[in-house]
């Protein structure tokens, strides 16, 4: 997730712009590298607007969100839940909500500019705790239950987690490492805190701290597609929401 198509879309759409504009109102070609360039510009305009201000495809690099979503997942990424934001630079023209607790998010983390994606834990404000394994928002246990999915790695275990009304699953270690064992912080306004569902296996905000709201980049909602480097084939067998 480290690509940033945006930026290359964008240039390429400003590059392609200019060519429609001059070859539209000055040389008006009507074949050649004038042309051809000038017809790309409607083409890489829809994209951009479809990229930027509605969904975004993107693929599960890595196994923090384990096991809600795997390495070769892809996802939907809404981009107007949160706010409509100008590409490339991010300012936000106008709001339409919230991100709320429970949700999963595609972000840049405060420490570098790279997508990440992890779930939202923390709202402006809370208090988190992680106190072996177990997660407390405002000193209130988010209750755990086991599953009956098997984790499929040694000394984890797959549980049913609520967060808040939000019911999810998650993975974590028996004993739990060294990030789950006795973790606290208070939330910041204007701040949000970010957890990978496999909680002992992810760089989240108990590592680089909360994610600042302008750094938000949408909200996950919807698997289409899985593929990894050892299927010959995609398959849409986990197609669906994301809880």
């Amino acid at each position: 997730m480290d690509f940033n198509f945006e930026l290359i879309l964008t240039v390429a759409f400003l590059i392609t712009g200019s060519f429609w504009l001059v070859n539209r109102f000055l040389t008006k070609q009507e074949e050649g590298v004038m042309e051809f360039f000038a017809s790309l510009a409607p083409v890489l305009g829809f994209v951009l607007i479809l990229r930027s201000f509605i969904v975004e495809p993107f693929q599960i690099p890595s196994r923090s969100m384990v096991p809600t979503l795997k390495v070769g997942d892809f996802i939907l990424v809404s981009k107007w839940n949160y706010g409509v934001r100008l590409p490339v630079i991010r300012t936000k023209i106008f709001d339409v909500s919230s991100p709320q607790r429970g949700d999963v998010i595609v972000f840049f983390p405060p420490h570098e500019d790279r997508y990440f994606i992890k779930r939202l834990v923390g709202l402006p404000g809370d208090k988190v705790q992680v106190i072996d394994g177990t997660l407390y928002v405002n000193d209130q246990m988010m209750e755990q239950t086991k599953s009956s999915i098997d984790a499929g790695a040694p000394r984890s275990v797959v549980m049913n987690e609520n967060l808040d009304g939000v019911e999810h699953r998650i993975q974590k270690r028996v004993p739990p490492t060294r990030l789950s064992q006795n973790f606290a912080t208070l939330v910041p306004q204007g701040h949000y805190f970010m957890m990978g569902d496999s909680r002992d296996n992810s760089s989240d905000s108990r590592v680089w701290g909360p994610v600042p709201e302008e750094r938000i980049v949408g909200k996950a909602f919807a698997r289409w597609m899985f593929w990894d480097s050892y299927s010959s084939i995609p398959s849409f067998s986990r197609a669906g929401a994301i809880d």
